[in-house]
């Protein structure tokens, strides 16, 4: 099976769909997350530059499989809402430009995964999302939208938007199609933008129901380094000035963490929140229930995240490391990640959770290739 891996990133969805996959192309125009493509799958086909020089004859052959995951700053619910018309996230038009080249080539991918923050869902409440299902409808293929959460795999939360669009000889097997909307995999938000779609469109959307992954037994705890390197643990004033932070809600947690009688591992996060005089404020929210919160790119404003231990009156505090954030993506401890903290940091939280991509490959598009080559033979 062949793929093309459009805004790679460190080649994440690469090592999620493993080695039965062959990558025909890849393009990114990061020059510090292309070099750790390179480096970990010595890669001849990477095209490092920006997607709107890339053009149709740069990809060879056709591709069972084109992988996108656009840039999501402008629809991310952290952002500043400009949408699939932001300078950022409206390189989609560019990638999808692509795909219609190939089309009218009579090479077009025969399945297509957009991957994006969960913000995509309800930018501009919904017209993004239907304006993209749109565009792949008009191109004549099926797809099926759906929220799938990290959480299911890793012990980290992060919901993320993934469309998988089915060229016409494609489809999922029929076991896997739903009539109705299933939870979690479509939530309510998902009306905002079926409700705007066109008679075509609409007809086009399938609902699919994939089987559930197995139970996730790790916690943030079995990721955490013994000797984490690329870090310094904070000094106890840098602790306590953290814990002076916290709301008496969060303090609370810390207290309860501390009468556990045992090691208790949580995270915490900085965020400016509006106290009840309407001032900004700069909380520290911690949790302590095994899931690290949604890994974020420090070069899109959000804060580092922090690990916090508790062993009774004992806390300590530090940066998560740049392995710690690898493993919460699904990496292996053999990919070599960049050596610069913010540079391996924004190589994790930029990218596409290994394990959910080997969960939508095993499940969902090999079956669904399976069914397209059953159908072209019969």
């Amino acid at each position: 099976m062949k793929f093309y891996e459009f805004f790679s990133g460190g080649g994440m969805a690469r090592a999620g769909l493993g080695p039965t996959w062959s990558c025909l192309f890849a393009n990114d125009i990061d020059p510090k997350k292309t070099a750790a493509y390179k480096r970990n799958f010595h890669a001849d086909e990477l095209m490092v530059c920006d997607i709107n020089q890339v053009s149709s004859s740069s990809l060879p052959g056709r591709a069972d499989l084109a992988w996108a995951s656009f840039p999501c700053q402008d629809l991310s619910l952290a952002g500043v809402g400009n949408g699939l018309e932001g300078r950022r996230s409206s390189v989609f038009w560019p990638f999808w430009r692509l795909m219609q080249e190939l089309k009218i080539e009579g090479r077009a991918p025969r399945t297509i995964i957009l991957e994006n923050v969960y913000g995509a869902v309800t930018s501009h409440r919904g017209k993004d999302l239907a304006t993209i299902c749109e565009a792949i409808a008009l191109e004549g293929y099926t797809y099926a939208p759906m929220v799938i959460d990290a959480v299911w795999f890793l012990p980290q939360s992060r919901p993320r938007l993934f469309i998988v669009a089915f060229a016409p000889e494609t489809r999922p097997p029929n076991s896997l199609l739903s009539t109705i909307p299933m939870s979690p995999l479509h939530p309510d938000s998902f009306g905002l933008a079926y409700d705007q779609l066109s008679d075509h469109a609409r007809s086009l959307w399938h609902w699919l129901v994939l089987p559930y992954p197995k139970v996730r037994t790790e916690r943030i705890s079995d990721i955490i380094e013994q000797m984490p390197t690329g870090v310094k643990w904070h000094t106890p004033q840098e602790t306590q000035r953290l814990i002076e932070m916290m709301t008496p809600l969060n303090l609370e947690k810390v207290n309860v963490a501390k009468r556990m009688g045992h090691r208790v591992v949580g995270t915490v996060y900085k965020r400016t929140r509006i106290d009840e005089n309407s001032v900004k404020q700069q909380r520290a929210e911690v949790r302590f229930d095994g899931v690290a919160g949604c890994l974020r790119t420090p070069s899109g404003g959000s804060s580092r995240q922090i690990v916090i231990f508790v062993e009774g009156t004992n806390v300590r505090s530090r940066l998560l490391s740049p392995r710690e954030a690898a493993r919460l993506m699904g990496l292996s401890d053999q990919y070599q990640l960049p050596e610069q903290y913010n540079d391996a940091y924004r190589l994790a939280g930029d990218g596409v959770v290994v394990p959910v991509v080997s969960w939508l490959a095993r499940h969902l598009i090999e079956p669904a290739l399976s069914v397209g080559a059953e159908r072209q033979v019969a």
